[in-house]
C-alpha cells in the first residue's frame, strides 16, 4: 500500500544525485494506484498544489517550444519533449536499469485550438500587484487605444475599475483565446 512508502523518497530517474519525495496526493487515489505520485510541479495545477503544500520547488525543465532545458542535464537538452525528449528519457532510464515497463499510451493532453498539436503546461515567472497607481495608468493608457468597437472601451473601463489585483505577464496578447 502507498500508506507505507509515505514519506520515503527515491532517487530521481534521470537526474543524478537529486532525491524525490513521495508525497500523498488528493487526487490518486488506491483505485487508480498507490494514492501517491510524482509530481512536476511547474506542469499542471494538481501537481503545482501538491508542491506548494509539501513546500517544494517549482522547476521548469521545458521551454517555451517543448524543449528540455540545460538543467534536464545534457542528454536532454534542446531534445523536444514529445519527440525525441520522450525516447532519450526511455533509453536513460533503461540504461539505469529503472524502467520496468514500456508501453504506448495515449495521454490526455490539452490540445491548441489552432494547431491542433497537444500543448505542455509549464509554469512562467508572473508578478501579482495590489496597486491603484497601476490602475491608473492602465486607465489613462486604454483610453489611446483604438478599440473595435468603440462602445466595448467603456465595459473595458469599468472591468479594470473592479479589478483588484493585476497579474503582470507577457504570456498572451488582449483577445486571443
Amino acid at each position: 500500500p502507498g500508506v507505507d512508502l509515505a514519506d520515503g523518497s527515491c532517487a530521481h530517474p534521470t537526474i543524478p544525485g537529486r532525491v524525490s519525495p513521495l508525497l500523498p496526493a488528493n487526487h490518486v487515489t488506491m483505485a487508480k494506484g498507490t494514492g501517491l505520485v510524482h509530481t512536476a510541479p511547474a506542469h499542471g495545477m494538481e501537481d503545482y498544489s501538491v508542491a506548494s503544500h509539501h513546500q517544494l520547488p517549482t522547476d521548469c525543465l521545458v521551454d517555451e517550444g517543448g524543449f528540455f532545458t540545460e538543467a534536464a542535464g545534457p542528454e536532454l537538452q534542446n531534445k523536444n519533449v514529445l519527440e525525441e525528449g520522450n525516447e532519450a528519457v526511455i533509453q536513460m532510464l533503461q540504461a539505469a536499469g529503472s524502467l520496468l515497463k514500456e508501453e504506448k499510451y495515449v495521454h490526455s493532453y490539452p490540445y491548441d485550438w489552432r494547431t491542433k498539436k497537444p500543448m505542455i503546461i509549464r509554469a512562467s515567472k508572473q508578478w501579482f500587484v495590489n496597486t491603484a497607481s497601476v490602475k491608473a495608468t492602465a486607465q489613462e493608457v486604454l483610453k489611446k487605444v483604438k478599440v473595435i468597437p468603440t462602445s466595448a472601451v467603456n465595459r473595458m473601463l469599468e472591468m479594470l475599475d473592479r479589478r483588484t489585483f493585476w497579474c503582470i505577464s507577457r504570456q498572451r496578447c488582449w483577445g486571443v483565446p
